[in-house]
């Protein structure tokens, strides 16, 4: 079965033709690398960039975080080398295969087909899928893609460039927010000035993407920030993709790992809290009690699971130190 707790705050995207930053990833504190062959990587360097990325998984230490590649679109004669070569000579040092440009549940059928008869022949642990939700296909028929694959699928992300491109959205920056999104107040009659208030022109892919995950238990994890010259900006759009329930973002930077690891960590008082509501519940489970309050009000059973996944993160966290 695909693994459901591992640990998605941060995760670092690498150019497979950049060998240094390879060589330092598995050392910046992110959750998880994805070593890309797709975007990141221009036509004429995809051979080299595969060969590289073999290397890396093989010659580097990973164990201080997950590892992932992410390979060519189905729609590319480069897809099914990207996995055969990948898995057949490191498959046993992959965690994760990360598939862009998923429309269809068929797509990711294709992926795992490919995985489990490599994984049969060449006798490595079977790999864990990722997608990418970043078309209007993908994001059409997203509560069957997530349906697609249990034993394998582990989470989805939402690529917010390319399904900028494919619904053919006005943005202003990678990941960020647009004025063009945005409310006017109503008229008033003693003040000439209305103030704006900016929307968040993703809510919707992020939201729908987001309810599929949590229906057929895989990671909601959002895409790119793409000015990395812009923390506060990385941290706003990463607490408004938390507070719709993923549980981590890409970093196109080292200098956004930290920013990420920050907000997806829960607080010092989200954990206090977390920890009182399951005391409160062991105690009012000794004395034979089926409500359960705290502070006055009363705690239901989705406080107390929220409670229990919050807890189960923090002993994840302190497993990695």
């Amino acid at each position: 079965m695909a693994v459901r707790d591992r640990l998605h705050r941060s995760e670092l995207a690498v150019p497979g033709t950049n060998v240094r930053a390879m060589e330092k990833a598995p050392t910046l504190g992110a959750d998880l690398v994805f070593l890309d062959l797709e975007d990141a990587v221009a036509p004429a360097d995809k051979d080299q960039a595969r060969e590289n990325v073999i290397e890396a998984l093989n010659g580097l230490d990973w164990s201080r975080c997950a590892v992932s590649v992410r390979i060519n679109g189905l729609d590319t004669h480069w897809c099914y080398r990207d996995v055969v070569e990948v898995m057949e000579r490191a498959g046993d040092k992959l965690d994760t295969i990360l598939i862009p440009k998923v429309g269809r549940p068929s797509d990711v059928a294709f992926v795992a087909t490919l995985c489990s008869q490599i994984e049969l022949t060449r006798h490595v642990p079977a790999v864990n899928l990722h997608i990418l939700i970043e078309t209007a296909a993908g994001m059409a028929h997203v509560e069957a893609i997530a349906q697609a694959c249990p034993d394998r699928l582990e989470a989805m992300v939402f690529g917010v460039a390319d399904y900028a491109a494919s619904v053919q959205a006005r943005t202003t920056n990678i990941g960020g927010a647009n004025p063009d999104y945005s409310v006017l107040t109503d008229p008033d009659p003693d003040s000439a000035t209305r103030e704006r208030h900016w929307g968040d022109q993703w809510h919707f892919g992020i939201s729908r993407m987001v309810a599929a995950c949590r229906a057929y238990g895989l990671r909601p994890i959002d895409g790119p920030f793409g000015d990395y010259g812009d923390p506060e900006g990385y941290r706003a759009a990463a607490r408004r993709a938390a507070a719709l329930g993923c549980e981590g973002k890409w970093a196109i930077h080292p200098s956004q790992i930290e920013l990420a690891n920050q907000v997806f960590t829960p607080s010092d008082a989200e954990v206090d809290r977390a920890r009182r509501i399951l005391e409160a519940m062991e105690e009012a489970a000794k004395e034979g009690q089926g409500a359960v309050s705290l502070d006055g009000r009363l705690i239901d059973a989705a406080s107390i699971r929220m409670a229990q996944n919050l807890m189960n993160k923090v002993e994840q966290m302190k497993a990695r130190g």
